[in-house]
């Protein structure tokens, strides 16, 4: 049986714009889920955090119309989803807030979109906000096309205002509306139709995702653009540069709501996924016929950070992880990179394994889903990726975003200059200010924490990689120092109520703690060597000053994030199923 007509979409947008809120409501509203608390964003990290890591697939029904859509990440760490998906779609719905306008990754996204030749439609959300302005909004997002250099059709976009949250859209401002049934309307008559299904044509299909089952082994993602796909059919596996391999679809899946399904034939036009490939790859591409023409190459942007994996050999170790050795570590990372293209690993070091990523983000999610499944390993500080172009050593750059109060400017534009960013605009709004700052990726490295201070967490940091420039020579980063143990023991609320005067403490009273370990940092910059065991010298002979109350300062406790911002180059992060610890990388306290 032929399939119905198909559109095929992604929803890209900025950070916490509401891509997935907008397609958890299409699914209800189009009977795609029954239960109303269902949502794309399933896995456990994406919930507690509220964002989207994994780019997913989904489809749904309007109108005798099947429409396949992706949802994409929107933190720039997680681009490389992003950038594959594009090349699968025939449009894009660009969700921009209507108070905060197009950020860092609208602008990545959209270009991404716009050099492809798709024509988006912008969905202007969050119109209910208090300070929200469409309209202006709208002009933003022109303006944003005309930089990035869209053509005169894809200028002239159609815009929809949303709210996301209640299910509703609307052609006009002045409308009235109660679900989403302009927005679907609007897909429907400006998004063309996939190619169709043409029984003479070799099976053409582009692997552009990939997952793993435990009982299927390794899944690819792909849009077939020719012929019929069938489960059971010799196929081959073709990519430039690398030899043909042959072998058989065993399982096929199509998508729909938070369901998969499976089929036993699928045409052109859809996006299915299919088993029984053990080393496909990203942009490979499945035909029946050998001899058939490849679809062009997906290129996934280069990792802009690198750091090292190794075994945990601090006096703890092996206390609370399941997966302690270097074996385990290693088998981890090959089966993540078998999904995770964004990432890249070099095991050529033995029992040191160098990682390479998008960004903190990027890595901090691989670890702290690797220590909720039970490993434990220790990480060195993260080192931007220099690269060597005609004899210059070249780094990183970005572009950095900051929406702050109008008292905090000053603070934090002499904090960025100081780290070599150069600010190349200023716009006033009300009551804040809109800085536009770029610079060095490692200058930025270890600088959100001091961000949320110095504006009091008033302030949004945004910021996309631009492009690999000339090395921008020596920058100041870090202004705190280290607060070492040099025992071991319980800390005790007596000696870190004498230590907190000196700088911030990680740990609380009864913390375990060992030589070597970073039990706080100090204010002043320099490394200073403490005994937070050291317990109150009792006398028989009562002085004015004996009985003064211990009243301690709450302490900061190190997540996996804040240790990778504010490591030293000489100190390891400790990662654990139970704990996230600083520690020299030479115990031996000087």
């Amino acid at each position: 049986m032929t399939p119905k007509e198909i559109r095929n979409i992604a929803i890209i947008a900025h950070v916490d714009h509401g891509k997935t809120t907008l397609t958890d409501a299409l699914m209800r509203q189009t009977g795609a889920v029954e239960n109303a608390t269902a949502s794309m964003d399933s896995n456990s990290l994406e919930q507690e955090r509220g964002i989207t890591i994994y780019a997913k697939n989904t489809s749904i029904e309007y109108k005798d119309t099947k429409i396949n859509i992706v949802d994409t990440p929107g933190h720039a760490d997680f681009g490389s989803e992003v950038e594959r998906v594009l090349r699968s779609i025939d449009s894009v719905l660009l969700v921009v807030d209507a108070q905060e306008g197009p950020m860092p990754q609208t602008r990545f996204v959209l270009k991404k979109s716009l050099e492809l030749g798709l024509k988006p439609i912008v969905v202007i959300n969050k119109i209910d906000k208090p300070a929200a302005n469409p309209e202006h909004c709208e002009e933003l997002v022109l303006e944003l096309f005309l930089e990035l250099g869209a053509n005169d059709e894809q200028c002239d976009f159609e815009v929809v205002y949303a709210i996301g949250r209640d299910g509703i859209a609307k052609r006009n401002m002045e409308n009235e509306s109660t679900d989403l049934t302009p927005l679907l309307e609007t897909i429907i008559e400006k998004v063309a139709p996939a190619a169709g299904y043409n029984a003479s044509d070799a099976l053409a299909m582009q692997v552009f995702n990939l997952g793993y089952d435990d009982f299927m082994g390794r899944l690819a993602i792909g849009r077939i653009y020719r012929g019929a796909a069938k489960t059971g059919d010799p196929v081959f596996v073709m990519h430039e540069g690398r030899e043909t391999k042959k072998g058989k679809i065993t399982k096929m899946f199509t998508f729909k709501g938070m369901e998969r399904t499976e089929v036993k034939e699928a045409y052109a036009g859809d996006i299915v996924l299919v088993s029984g490939f053990s080393d496909i790859n990203i942009g490979d591409t499945i035909s029946d016929k050998e001899d058939t023409e490849l679809l062009p190459t997906i290129a996934v942007d280069e990792p802009t950070i690198g750091l090292n994996f190794l075994v945990n050999n601090s006096p703890f170790a092996g206390q609370d992880g399941k997966y302690v050795t270097s074996r385990q570590i290693k088998e981890r990372l090959e089966k993540e990179l078998e999904v995770n293209v964004g990432l890249k690993v070099d095991f050529s070091g033995g029992d040191v394994f160098k990682v390479y990523g998008r960004g903190e983000m990027h890595i901090s999610i691989l670890l702290e889903n690797m220590r909720r499944e039970g490993y434990e390993m220790q990480v060195s500080q993260p080192q931007v990726i220099i690269q060597e172009i005609d004899g210059v050593q070249h780094e990183p750059f970005e572009e950095v975003i900051i929406d702050v109060p109008e008292s905090c400017q000053g603070t934090v534009i002499e904090s960025l200059g100081k780290r070599g960013f150069i600010m190349q605009n200023m716009i006033p709004e009300e009551n804040q200010v809109r800085l536009i700052f770029e610079g060095p990726t490692r200058g930025l490295l270890g600088y959100r924490g001091q961000f949320i201070i110095e504006t009091k967490g008033e302030g949004i940091l945004c910021s996309r990689v631009l492009e690999f420039r000339p090395h921008a020579g020596d920058i100041q980063k870090r202004i705190t120092g280290s607060m070492v143990a040099m025992a071991a023991g319980k800390a005790l609320g007596f000696a870190l109520w004498n230590l907190q005067d000196r700088g911030t403490l990680y740990i609380g009273p009864g913390t375990e703690v060992y030589v070597g370990m970073v039990v706080g940092n100090t204010s002043k910059g320099e490394t200073m060597v403490v005994n937070p065991t050291k317990g109150k010298q009792l006398t028989n002979i009562r002085s004015s000053s004996s009985d003064d109350a211990v009243d301690l300062t709450p302490h900061q406790p190190i997540n996996i994030e804040k240790g990778l911002e504010i490591m030293a180059d000489d100190e390891y992060l400790e990662v654990t199923p139970n704990s996230v610890r600083l520690r020299k990388q030479d115990l031996r306290v000087k």
